[in-house]
């Protein structure tokens, strides 16, 4: 599958500020469901949902990288969500987003061809997930859009989404 650059691009947006966010009951929801199952405040953290040509990867920070107290909360999330994950359980995701995510079914059922390795990080931490199987890329693929759309995330760290427009 070849990597577009500029689709990714136009897929990712900045986090929206806090008044513009609450105003959006859908992401208002998403953000206090997603508080009580990763255990952070979702509006003083940040989500990255990386394609790669592999797979993907998904980083989750605090604002205040020396929050030590909400990294491990992120680190121990990032942990078992990865677990989970590989046992092809996606109820985490489906909790948060109160409706099927895209990518989760397929990506149970690929779930011996697909890889998660946790890293912790200032700040938070991050999964990488990779696989060799073409139809999982997709599917890994189609799970990350998704969950840059509904968390108004970034797309690629190296962008600064704190000054996109």
């Amino acid at each position: 599958m070849k990597y577009h650059w500029p689709l990714l691009v136009l897929a990712a947006w900045a986090t929206p500020t806090l008044a513009q966010s609450t105003s959006d009951s859908g992401f208002a929801g998403v953000q206090s469901r997603g508080a009580k199952v990763m255990g952070v405040d979702q509006y003083t953290s940040h989500h990255v949902f990386e394609d790669l040509p592999d797979g993907g990867r998904i980083v989750l920070l605090r604002n205040d990288l020396a929050d030590s107290v909400g990294a491990a909360a992120i680190q121990s999330h990032l942990r078992e969500v990865a677990g989970n994950f590989a046992r092809g359980d996606f109820s985490a995701p489906f909790l948060v987003h109160a409706r099927q995510v895209p990518g989760t079914e397929a990506m149970a059922r690929l779930r011996e061809a697909i890889h998660y390795r946790v890293s912790d990080r200032q700040g938070g931490g991050e999964i990488r997930i990779t696989t060799s199987d073409s139809t999982a890329v997709t599917a890994i693929h189609q799970f990350l859009a998704f969950q840059r759309m509904d968390h108004h995330a970034m797309g690629h760290e190296a962008m600064d989404h704190q000054n996109m427009p």
